[in-house]
């Protein structure tokens, strides 16, 4: 029998040592080895695989996210040619994917290993950006150099012009990220059961000024406009292009293109409404603090505690 493998995939700047080290010493007693990008080598032991960045996820057969959103995101896209189920676990702050706590891991990581979990299936974007393809789970967007004037871009779908924008930015999301840009635009939440896409323009200051909710099925093409400001690029987060100030981006949607381990999913959502309406309180962080749960108010202050001398 051939013996199962997990990648490991880590937030870029935060200490994983401590989960790192959990997750080692389950794979001994489990018979599995684990596996790690070649940049990540230096921050696991010696016992993990090093792979080049683009073979991690194909020679895996599920993933462990260690980070935030961010974090989660970058597996999904790894694994978007050969979707593979991704663990995650928290270390960032307001994570809307992650769902397992450290001093939770040991357990989650059992009812993994016995298959004792729910898989949910999440879309992307497939955009046509700088001549290249990219993938995007949360959002694609167009965003605007400060003291540079503005994005300024057609929309047409399926082939068919309706109108322009001329804004700060111009997000396009997937359900999974209406909670993210796109709701701090102004656009709506979602539902990550429906297959949609959402364009919602930021700061508009002409042209269409609300929300555009589309089919999964129809192509979205951005073109910017003579005039239009440098305009940087965003996939999740991640800048493709610094200073366009011409050129299209089309946009599709692919469904089934990522693969979350879900264990406990009713308290997953619970969980989640909580952090979004944690959001729309204009309350000071020590005041939101004591809105939380007792136990997660423990484990945020377990985390914030220094390490021992």
């Amino acid at each position: 029998m051939e013996r199962i493998r997990l990648g490991l995939m880590l937030h870029p700047t935060r200490d994983v040592t401590e989960v790192v080290a959990i997750i080692e010493r389950w794979a001994a007693r489990q018979k599995m080895s684990l596996a790690v990008r070649i940049e990540d080598r230096h921050r696991v032991p010696a016992s993990v695989e090093p792979l080049p960045a683009d073979q991690v996820a194909d020679a895996c057969d599920a993933l462990i996210s260690i980070g935030g959103d961010g974090t989660m995101l970058g597996a999904l896209r790894a694994a978007v040619r050969n979707p593979k189920p991704v663990l995650g676990v928290h270390l960032g702050r307001l994570g809307f994917l992650v769902e397992v706590e450290p001093p939770e891991l040991p357990a989650a990581l059992d009812r993994v290993a016995a298959k004792d979990f729910t898989v949910e299936r999440h879309s992307c974007l497939v955009c046509e950006v700088c001549d290249d393809d990219v993938v995007a789970f949360n959002d694609l967007a167009l965003v605007r150099h400060p003291g540079s004037g503005f994005v300024s871009a057609t929309l047409a779908v399926d082939g068919q012009r309706y109108g322009y924008y001329r804004c700060d930015a111009l997000v396009v999301s997937t359900p999974t990220g209406s909670t993210a840009y796109n709701y701090a635009a102004g656009g709506p939440l979602v539902s990550p059961a429906s297959d949609a896409v959402v364009v919602t323009p930021s700061a508009p200051m002409a042209g269409i000024s609300r929300a555009v909710v589309l089919s999964g099925d129809e192509t979205i093409r951005l073109e910017l406009t003579p005039g239009s400001a440098a305009v940087a690029i965003e996939m999740d987060g991640v800048i493709l292009q610094e200073a366009a100030t011409e050129g299209a981006v089309q946009v599709g949607y692919r469904r089934d293109a990522g693969l979350v381990v879900r264990l406990d999913p009713r308290r997953y959502q619970e969980r989640n409404q909580l952090k979004l309406s944690l959001i729309d309180l204009p309350l000071l962080p020590a005041q939101l603090r004591e809105l939380l749960p007792d136990e997660l108010r423990e484990q945020l202050d377990r985390r914030e505690l220094p390490p021992p001398r």
